[in-house]
C-alpha cells in the first residue's frame, strides 16, 4: 500500500507572536530537511486534467467545475454524471477521499493552500467536499478549506464546492487510505507504525499535562535528555504525521481498533504553524480526526512525541 504523505512544505519558522524567526534549534516543522517533489514535477497537465504522480489520481484542472457550492448529495450527483459520461475519458469520477484531498494542501501558502507552481485553475479559497462521512456523526461529512487548510466536518445538507477526482485503478483509491490490520507494532515504550515507518511514544501523553506550543516544543528536549525508551531523537510531529494516525472508520478516538496506545488525549499540538494566522499552530483533534488550530500561548493541548 502507498504510504501517506508525511512531510509538509513549510519553509519558515514562526514564534508564538507569529513573527518569522530563525529555524536553527527551534525543532519546528521547517527546521527539518524536506524531500518533497516540486509541484512542477509532481503534477502533469494533460489538457483539462492533471495527473498527480504521487498518488496516481487524475484531477480536473478546473478546481471548481460545478461553479456553485452544492450539498453533499448534489456533489455526488455531479461526479456520478461525469462518470456516466466518461468525461475526459474516465469512468471513475468521484468526490476525493479525505486523505487524497489533504495530500494536495500546502502548509506554506494560503488562498489557495496549494503548493507553489501547481497548475490548477479556478481554485476557490473555501470549503471543498470529500467523500468521507464522519464516523461519529454520520449526518456530517468531511470538507477541507482550500484557503487555509483546515479539515472540518459539516452537515451534509450544507453547501461546499466540488473538485472531482478520477481513480482509474483500485490501487489509486487505496493509495492514501490506511489499513488497521497489523498496522501498529508495540516495541517496549514505543509503537512502530508499519505503514508510515514512524515510531510513536506508546504513552500518548508522556508529559502528563496540557502545554503551550512553545512548552511542547521545549518538552521534547526533556524527553530526549531522559532518553525516553532509550531514544534521544524524539520530536514534535508535523501536522501530516499526526493526521496519518487517524482511522476515519473509528472515533473517540479515531484510532484503529486494538491500537496499543495509552493515555490518548483529545487534542495535540503539531510543529507546523498555520500561516493563515501565524500566532496559531496546527493541531489534531483525536475524537473524530479533525485538523484545526490552537493559539500558541494557550496551555490547552498535549504533546505526542514521534521519531523517524
Amino acid at each position: 500500500m502507498y504510504p501517506p504523505l508525511l512531510e509538509t512544505d513549510q519553509a519558515r519558522c514562526y514564534n508564538a507572536a507569529g513573527k518569522i524567526m530563525d529555524c536553527l534549534g527551534s525543532a519546528q516543522d521547517a527546521a527539518w530537511p524536506k524531500h518533497l517533489m516540486p509541484a512542477a514535477k509532481r503534477f502533469q497537465v494533460h489538457g483539462d486534467v492533471v495527473l498527480d504522480t504521487l498518488s496516481g489520481a487524475l484531477w480536473t484542472r478546473n478546481a471548481n467545475p460545478a461553479d456553485f457550492p452544492l450539498n453533499w448529495a448534489e456533489a455526488h450527483a455531479v461526479v456520478a454524471d461525469m462518470a456516466a459520461r466518461k468525461a475526459y475519458g474516465c469512468a471513475n469520477w468521484q468526490l476525493p477521499p479525505r486523505r487524497l484531498l489533504f495530500s494536495l494542501l500546502s502548509h506554506q501558502h494560503i488562498n489557495p493552500a496549494l503548493p507553489a507552481g501547481q497548475p490548477f485553475a479556478n481554485v476557490f479559497s473555501g470549503y471543498y467536499w470529500t467523500a468521507d462521512t464522519c464516523r461519529r456523526l454520520p449526518e456530517q461529512a468531511w470538507h477541507i478549506h482550500l484557503g487555509g487548510g483546515r479539515v472540518a466536518r459539516v452537515r451534509k445538507d450544507e453547501a461546499a464546492l466540488v473538485w472531482p477526482v478520477c481513480l482509474p485503478e483500485m490501487e489509486a483509491s487505496a493509495a492514501l487510505s490506511i489499513s488497521p490490520e497489523g498496522r501498529f507494532c508495540a516495541e517496549g515504550a514505543s509503537v512502530r507504525d508499519t505503514l508510515s515507518g514512524l515510531i510513536w511514544s506508546r504513552n500518548a501523553d508522556p508529559v502528563g499535562r496540557p502545554l503551550t506550543w512553545e512548552e511542547a516544543l521545549a518538552a521534547v528536549d526533556g524527553l530526549n535528555r531522559e532518553a525516553l525508551d532509550a531514544a534521544t531523537d524524539w520530536r514534535m510531529p508535523n501536522i501530516r504525521e499526526l493526521e496519518s494516525l487517524m482511522d476515519l472508520q473509528a472515533d473517540s478516538p479515531a484510532l484503529s481498533a486494538g491500537h496499543p496506545f495509552t493515555r490518548v488525549r483529545d487534542v495535540y499540538w503539531s510543529s507546523t504553524t498555520s500561516v493563515y494566522e501565524a500566532r496559531y499552530a496546527w493541531a489534531l483533534y483525536t475524537r473524530d480526526g479533525m485538523v484545526g488550530v490552537g493559539f500558541k500561548p494557550d496551555a490547552g493541548f498535549c504533546l505526542w512525541p514521534v521519531r523517524s
